[in-house]
């Protein structure tokens, strides 16, 4: 029994697959070798797939399923989202999730059975969303629902495999940003002090509007400089930031100052610390026009929210701070997505390649240290 990985060429250039090698023995002497490709992607799917088949050759259920128990595309997506994504999604995912499945997914395969869908299915559902003008990302988002609600299926045992589904190329959106002018000119044009304050936040910490909606006065220490970012708001629900990982943000003392005015002005409001005059919780809506206002007149071009978490990201890589660190401030799950910023430190490879012309003076001050331990 082993799982092994299969490489070969297509017109489309390399592609793999994972594979599985079961031979098994049964009561009656027969032996039954299976040698199939495996659901999913990784070493890690494979194995699982292993499993699941060994585990059907004991039990003499391989090779058994009955089609005429296999639900419906339409039945089994509001089962799987009953049972999976509003168990293991943040409401916010769940409804685009709830969307994608309505608009589009169940239009297309809802009178299909699941383990009738093809890769010549997954294909035509693409092409058909291309000709519908949808970009590559969107149509890969919709990919990821149906990826995901397939691979259920097969964990739960409602169908033995399911197409592999391959995304579509996109090409890597250019980042908007205010450079440091701009950002302070943004900051002047808001008129009101909320806004103003809030504006001042999102640029110098990077915060989600979600989490700057949701942030609690306990989560700021202003004597320490520093804010906990532990919750986020969406339509008003609030749960865990995007990824579901807490983080600690230090502050500069410029907005510690800005931060401590605005707690003066605001103090009777409650425990939030950006909200409306009756200190209930501020949403996108009522936070969309207030930053508009400000862009004209700062007379910038008119920037969202996101665009001052962009912002706080390009500031701090001019700045030099390397990329592990901003990683780690934006709350980002990979690496790859903190790269989208390298191109804005252009002199960082010129100098580490300088320091190779310093190596001779480093031997020399090491030897000097040296031998000055030595006396």
């Amino acid at each position: 029994m082993t799982v092994y990985k299969r490489t070969w060429k297509t017109k489309e250039g390399k592609t793999s697959a994972w594979y599985i090698n079961v031979t098994y023995k049964s009561p009656t002497g027969e032996r039954i070798r299976i040698r199939e490709p495996a659901p999913g992607t990784s070493r890690r799917d494979a194995e699982v797939h292993e499993q699941q088949v060994i585990a059907a050759l004991v039990n003499g259920t391989y090779g058994t399923h009955d089609p005429d128990d296999v639900p419906l595309f339409e039945e089994f997506a509001w089962e799987w989202f009953r049972d999976y994504v509003e168990v293991e999604n943040k409401p916010s995912v769940q409804r685009t999730r709830r969307s994608i499945l309505k608009a589009h997914l169940i239009p297309f395969f809802g009178k299909v059975k699941l383990d009738e869908i093809g890769k010549r299915d997954v294909a035509r559902f693409k092409g058909q969303r291309q000709r519908q003008g949808l970009s590559p990302k969107t149509i890969n988002n919709h990919l990821g629902v149906l990826s995901s609600l397939l691979n259920t299926a097969i964990e739960w045992e409602v169908i033995e495999d399911a197409p592999k589904v391959k995304w579509l190329k996109t090409r890597d959106s250019e980042l908007d940003f205010l450079d440091f002018d701009e950002a302070d000119r943004l900051v002047d044009g808001a008129e009101n002090p909320e806004i103003r304050a809030m504006i001042q936040t999102a640029i110098k910490t990077g915060m989600r509007l979600g989490e700057l909606c949701a942030l609690r006065w306990q989560d700021v220490d202003l004597k320490k400089a520093r804010v906990r970012v532990c919750r986020s708001a969406t339509r008003g629900i609030v749960s865990t930031p995007k990824n579901g990982r807490m983080r600690i943000l230090p502050i500069s003392p410029d907005l510690v100052d800005a931060l401590r005015k605005h707690r003066r002005n605001t103090k009777l409001r409650g425990e939030l610390v950006f909200s409306d005059d009756e200190g209930g919780m501020l949403n996108r809506d009522r936070v969309k026009r207030p930053i508009a206002r400000a862009c004209r007149k700062a007379e910038l071009r008119e920037v969202g929210w996101h665009t001052l978490r962009h912002t706080y990201a390009s500031h701090l890589v001019m700045l030099g701070v390397p990329l592990k660190a901003v990683q780690e401030l934006m709350g980002h799950q990979t690496i790859e997505m903190t790269m989208r910023y390298a191109h804005l430190a252009p002199d960082v490879k010129t100098d580490a390649v300088r320091l190779l012309d310093t190596r001779g003076n480093y031997g020399l001050e090491r030897a000097k240290r040296m031998s000055d331990v030595s006396q």
